[in-house]
């Protein structure tokens, strides 16, 4: 099933910058292995926010919930999910 998932970050004002960094860089990690697996379909950032747009390939909504809520800045995010389906006019 495919997902468009709109993801907007907000780290705390007075988080450590090395405890930032240190989230940021796993959480770079696990998008990079979950893009190579296929699940991760795509990301796009939005121009001028601390924030993506990103398509999800996933079983269903469970799963889709399960590596949602293990992103390593899950717990600083305010997401939005869309399911997809095919359009009548797709090639």
């Amino acid at each position: 099933m495919l997902y468009l998932v709109r993801m907007d970050v907000k780290l705390p004002s007075d988080m450590p910058e090395q405890q930032a960094s240190e989230l940021k860089a796993r959480e770079k990690a696990y998008c990079h292995a979950l893009q190579l697996s296929g699940q991760w379909v795509s990301i796009w950032r939005v121009v001028g926010e601390y924030a993506n747009f990103s398509v999800l390939d996933t079983q269903d909504h469970d799963e889709l919930h399960q590596l949602l809520s293990s992103l390593p800045l899950f717990p600083y995010m305010n997401i939005k999910v869309t399911p997809l389906a095919k359009h009548p006019s797709a090639l």
